[in-house]
Order: structure tokens, then C-alpha cells, then sequence
């Protein structure tokens, strides 16, 4: 058991590394570049459960300023933006923000929603648009598609779950 437990933390640690092996050379390990996006949870922590009808927030976290979209995908494939384009600060933002004016209740279906941060640098040209329902291909291709504009260096995504109940 104390051998798992050391080699699950020592894989844990070395995931955020890239090993790079060059022609007569020693094998150098290279951290890799950090993310953009440092956390997203709900407010109760990922995978928390919550009741339909219940408000949830969400906390977001930023190495940088930039501008988040957070968009929502439903246990039925239904998708639908809850912030679009939003100046946010180096740190934490917890969304709704009290100037949105709006709560995130939540509805049915009942079941694991999953809602993805998607952060840009500078400020996104185009507005995502979602229509119809999602399976994980097709959510996968449409923020690839809204994020191939930007630099690899400028943008990031990070996804995390609740279950309505």
C-alpha cells in the first residue's frame, strides 16, 4: 500500500513535467508551461451535489487577466452559455459576480453537468454560440473551433462537474 501510494504521488508530480531526451545528452526534465487557468470548482467543491431549485456559484481562477466564458452542458446534451466574454483580474472571480444581476438555479435534467472556463489573453472577437445538444465530440469541437484564433500561449480551457439531484 505504501508503494502506491509513493508511486501515485510521485506520478502526480512528475504530470506536470515534460521529460526531454536530446541527442547526446542526459535525460532533463522541463517543467511545462504553466496554465492560465489555475481553478474552477462550484462552490461546494467538484462533484458536489446540489437540488434542483439550489444556487450555485462558481470559483474561478486566473494567472492573468483575461476574459472567461463559461458555458454549461446539461446530463441531456443541452448546452447554454452563463458569461460570455468577461474581464476578469489576476486571481479569483467567483461567478455570478454581484454585477451580473442573475443567480445560476439550477433545473432539471437531473444528473452531472459539466461546465467548461474558457480564457483568453485578449479580448475574443467572436461570441460563442451554442444550439442544440452536445455530445462530447461535438462539445470538445465547438470550443476548439472558437479557440483556434488565439495563440497556445494565450488561451486555456478547464472543466468541472456537479450533480443535480
Amino acid at each position: 500500500m505504501r508503494t502506491f501510494l509513493l508511486l501515485g504521488t510521485l506520478a502526480l508530480g512528475l504530470s506536470a513535467c515534460t521529460v526531454t531526451v536530446q541527442p547526446n545528452a542526459n535525460v532533463q526534465i522541463q517543467p511545462q508551461r504553466s496554465n492560465l487557468i489555475t481553478g474552477l470548482r462550484p462552490d461546494r467543491g467538484e462533484g458536489s451535489t446540489y437540488a434542483v431549485g439550489e444556487a450555485v456559484r462558481f470559483q474561478f481562477s486566473a494567472r492573468v487577466p483575461g476574459y472567461v466564458t463559461l458555458i454549461a452542458l446539461q446530463s441531456n446534451g443541452f448546452a447554454s452559455v452563463l458569461a460570455q466574454n468577461v474581464y476578469v483580474n489576476a486571481g479569483t472571480t467567483f461567478f455570478p459576480r454581484p454585477e451580473d444581476g442573475v443567480m445560476y438555479n439550477l433545473a432539471e435534467p437531473r444528473g452531472i453537468q459539466r461546465v467548461r472556463a474558457i480564457f483568453t489573453r485578449v479580448r475574443p472577437t467572436t461570441s460563442l454560440v451554442l444550439s442544440g445538444t452536445y455530445d462530447g465530440n461535438r462539445w470538445n469541437s465547438t470550443t476548439t473551433a472558437y479557440l483556434t484564433p488565439y495563440a497556445l500561449g494565450d488561451r486555456d480551457v478547464q472543466e468541472t462537474y456537479l450533480y443535480i439531484r
